[in-house]
C-alpha cells in the first residue's frame, strides 16, 4: 500500500474517532434520553449490538494462547501476539463503549464494592475486568521490548512477566471463556423479546463456539491486511491452518444452532417468508455452511482467494447473529420503536475506529511478529504526503498540524448535528425520554422552574422547596409531582428490612410495555385494580423455583397459568359458580363506588343537586368535569 493511500485512510479513521469525540461530549453532557433513540422499552441499542458483535473478534486471544500455551502447538507461536493484541483491542473497546451505554457511567466501579453473585451482569463485569488486566500483562512483555525500556527495570518486570506467562495464561482461558459464555446467558431472560429464530437455551455454547469461530477468522483477516499495509510476511500457511481447524467449532457451532431448533420446533419458522427468515438463512447459509464446505476444500483453503472469502464471510455471519438477537428482530413495544440517532451512531464507530489505530501504531513501532519483524528505528524518515504542510521542521509536527486540523474541520461540521437532537413532546409513547434536567432540579429549591415543552401548556406543579425534592414528570405529559426521594428511602428501608432493598425498588428497569414512570409501581392502585395474588407465598409452599410448573404448563414463552380454583377448590360454591376475584378494585374506583349512589341519593332526598356534582368532592381540580355524579355511573 503506498503512503497517499495509508495516509487517506489514517485520516478517514481520525474524523471518524473527532467526530466521535464531539459525540461522547454531547452524550454526557446531555444523557442517554436526549443523546439516543433509547427508552424504556428498549434500553438496549446499537452500543450493545456492536459490543456483542465485535467482542467476538477477540477470541483468537484465548484460542492461540491455548493452542501454544496448553497444547504445546509451537508452529501457532509467530502469530500469538498478533492474537493478544486483537484480543486486548477487542476487550478494551468492549468497556469504553459499556461507559457510554450506562446511564451512570461513574459508577462503573460498582461491581468491585457491591457484589450480586446471582447477577449475570455481575459475572460478566468481574471477568471483563480481570481478562482485560490478564491482556495488558500478556502483551506488556512486548512494549518492553520497545527500546525506550532497556533500562534495568524493565528488564526485570519483563523477566518477572516471562516467568508468570503460564499461569496468566491459564487465567485468561478461563476468565474468557466464562464472559464469552455469560454474553449469551443475558439473553435467557427475555424469551418474550427475542425472536424465536435467534432465542435459544443454548445460548452460551452458541457464543462461546461463534467466538472460537470468528476470533480465527480476525486473524485470518488481519494478516492479509498486515501484509497489504506493512508489506510484510503474513505467515500464510499458519493462517491456512487456522482456517482447517475452524471447521470444528464452526460445525458444532452451527449444530447446535440448527438441532436446538428442531427440537423445540422453531426451525419451521425459517420458511416462513418473513425478512427474518431471511436473515436468518443468510446467516446459515452464507455466513455458516457455505464457509465451512469452502474450508473443507483443501484447494480453496489453501488458495488466497478462497480462504480470505471464507474469513469474511465467517466474521459477517456471527456478527449479523448477535446483532440480530440483541436489536435487529428483538421485538418492538407498539409506538416505542427504537432507531438509532446519529449521536449512537457516530460513537458506535468512534470505538472501533479507534482500535484500529492503537492497532497501527503498535504495529508500526513493536515486534507483534516477535523475531520475525524488526522494530522500526525512532528515527525512520518517512516520504512526505503532498497533502502534508510545508514549512514544518519535522514529519511530527506535520503530522500533528494535519491532524488539528482535520479536528477543528471535523469538529466544526459535527458539533451543529448533535446540539439539535430532537426531544418529542407531543407524543410521549415514541420516546418517552427526555434530556437531563439535572440542574433544573438542583436549582428547584431556589426557582420554581416548570418543566415544560415551548408548545406545551406551563406545568401547573409548583416545586417544593428543599434540596432532597426532585420534580418528576415522568410521562413526559407536563404534569409533573413533587418526589420527596428521602421520605420514600426512610419509608421503604423500614418497611423492606435494608437501605439496599429500598434503592432497587425504585432504581431497576421498567418492565416491557410500561408507558409509565416507575412511580405507577407502588401507586398504580390509586387508577387501576390490583392483584391480590401474592406469587412469593404460592411459590414457597409448593417448593420454591421447582415448583413452576405446577402452575405455568407450558414452556419459555407462555404467561398462562393454572386456575385458582384447580387448587383451591373450597372457593367454588355448590352451584358451580366462581364468587373468588383476584383483583381489588383501584382506590379511586372504590371511593367513586362506595360514594357516588350515596351522594346521588341525597341529592334527591334533600333537593341539592350540588350534592351529585364531582366539584363537591373536586372542587379545586380544573381538570375534572362539573357534571353530575349519575353519568360517571352510566346513567
Amino acid at each position: 500500500m503506498d503512503n497517499t493511500l495509508r495516509t487517506w485512510i489514517k485520516d478517514g479513521l481520525w474524523a471518524i474517532v473527532f467526530a466521535g469525540i464531539v459525540a461522547a461530549v454531547v452524550r454526557f453532557a446531555s444523557g442517554l434520553g436526549a443523546a439516543t433513540g433509547l427508552n424504556d422499552a428498549t434500553p438496549w441499542g446499537l452500543w450493545i449490538a456492536f459490543k456483542l458483535g465485535f467482542v467476538a473478534l477477540a477470541g483468537g486471544g484465548f484460542t492461540l494462547a491455548a493452542f501454544v500455551y496448553i497444547f504445546h502447538v509451537e508452529s501457532f507461536r509467530p502469530i500469538l501476539r498478533r492474537a493478544i493484541l486483537i484480543a486486548l483491542l477487542g476487550y478494551g473497546s468492549f468497556i469504553v463503549s459499556l461507559i457510554f451505554d450506562l446511564g451512570l457511567p461513574w459508577h462503573i466501579y460498582m461491581p468491585i464494592l457491591n457484589w450480586q453473585d446471582h447477577s449475570v451482569m455481575f459475572e460478566i463485569a468481574w471477568c471483563v475486568m480481570l481478562y482485560f488486566t490478564v491482556l495488558n500483562l500478556e502483551f506488556s512483555t512486548t512494549i518492553l521490548e520497545h527500546p525506550l525500556f532497556h533500562h534495568p527495570i524493565f528488564q526485570k518486570i519483563s523477566h518477572w512477566l516471562h516467568k508468570l506467562t503460564l499461569p496468566v495464561v491459564i487465567t485468561g482461558i478461563v476468565l474468557s471463556t466464562l464472559h464469552q459464555s455469560s454474553l449469551g446467558s443475558l439473553f435467557l431472560i427475555m424469551p418474550h423479546r427475542v425472536n424465536p429464530l435467534w432465542y435459544s437455551p443454548w445460548l452460551p455454547y452458541l457464543f462461546f463456539t461463534s467466538a472460537i469461530s470468528a476470533g480465527m477468522m480476525a486473524l485470518v483477516l488481519e494478516g492479509f491486511i498486515m501484509e497489504r499495509w506493512f508489506k510484510r510476511g503474513m505467515h500464510f500457511e499458519l493462517l491456512t491452518r487456522l482456517g482447517q481447524w475452524v471447521t470444528l467449532p464452526l460445525a458444532l457451532y452451527l449444530a447446535l444452532r440448527l438441532s436446538d431448533l428442531f427440537l423445540r420446533g422453531v426451525l419451521p419458522g425459517a420458511l416462513d417468508g418473513s425478512w427474518q427468515s431471511a436473515l436468518f438463512l443468510a446467516e446459515i447459509l452464507l455466513g455458516g455452511l457455505l464457509p465451512l464446505v469452502l474450508l473443507s476444500i483443501k484447494k480453496i483453503r489453501e488458495s488466497r482467494e478462497g480462504l480470505l472469502t471464507s474469513a469474511i464471510l465467517i466474521i459477517a455471519g456471527i456478527i449479523s447473529q448477535r446483532m440480530s438477537l440483541s436489536m435487529f428482530t428483538m421485538h418492538q413495544v407498539q409506538g416505542m420503536n427504537y432507531f438509532p440517532s446519529l449521536n449512537e451512531t457516530i460513537i458506535a464507530l468512534f470505538i472501533p475506529a479507534a482500535a484500529i489505530l492503537i492497532y497501527l501504531f503498535f504495529a508500526e513501532h513493536l515486534a507483534i511478529l516477535e523475531k520475525d519483524v524488526p522494530i522500526p528505528a525512532l528515527n525512520t524518515p518517512t516520504v512526505r504526503n503532498p497533502l502534508d504542510l510545508v514549512g514544518q521542521e519535522t514529519p511530527g509536527r506535520a503530522i500533528f498540524a494535519r491532524r488539528s486540523g482535520l479536528a477543528v474541520f471535523v469538529a466544526a461540521l459535527a458539533l451543529p448535528f448533535m446540539l439539535h437532537l430532537p426531544v418529542n413532546c407531543n407524543n410521549p409513547l415514541t420516546n418517552p425520554a427526555t434530556a437531563a434536567k439535572g440542574w433544573e432540579i438542583m436549582l428547584s429549591s431556589i426557582l420554581p422552574l416548570p418543566i415544560s415543552c415551548s408548545n406545551q401548556p406551563a406545568n401547573p406543579v409548583t416545586p417544593a422547596k428543599g434540596w432532597d425534592t426532585l420534580i418528576i414528570d415522568g410521562n413526559s405529559s407536563n404534569y409533573a409531582v413533587s418526589f420527596t426521594h428521602q421520605d420514600h428511602q426512610e419509608f421503604l428501608a423500614k418497611e423492606l428490612g435494608s437501605e439496599e432493598a429500598a434503592c432497587q425498588t425504585c432504581h431497576h428497569l421498567n418492565k416491557p410495555g410500561d408507558q409509565a414512570t416507575a412511580c405507577s409501581a407502588c401507586h398504580a392502585d390509586y387508577y387501576q385494580p390490583q392483584s391480590i395474588f401474592d406469587h412469593t407465598i404460592h411459590e414457597s409452599a409448593l417448593g420454591g423455583n421447582a415448583s413452576c410448573t405446577k402452575c405455568h404448563s407450558e414452556e419459555h414463552i407462555s404467561l398462562s397459568s393454572a386456575i385458582c380454583q384447580n387448587c383451591h377448590t373450597e372457593m367454588v360454591p355448590q352451584a358451580g359458580q366462581v364468587v373468588f376475584d383476584s383483583f381489588a378494585p383501584s382506590y379511586m374506583d372504590a371511593m367513586h363506588g362506595n360514594c357516588l349512589g350515596c351522594h346521588e341519593q341525597e341529592a334527591q332526598k334533600q333537593n341539592k343537586p350540588e350534592l351529585a356534582l364531582c366539584s363537591t368532592c373536586h372542587p379545586n381540580e380544573s381538570n375534572q368535569p362539573d357534571q353530575p355524579v349519575a353519568n360517571l355511573l352510566g346513567r
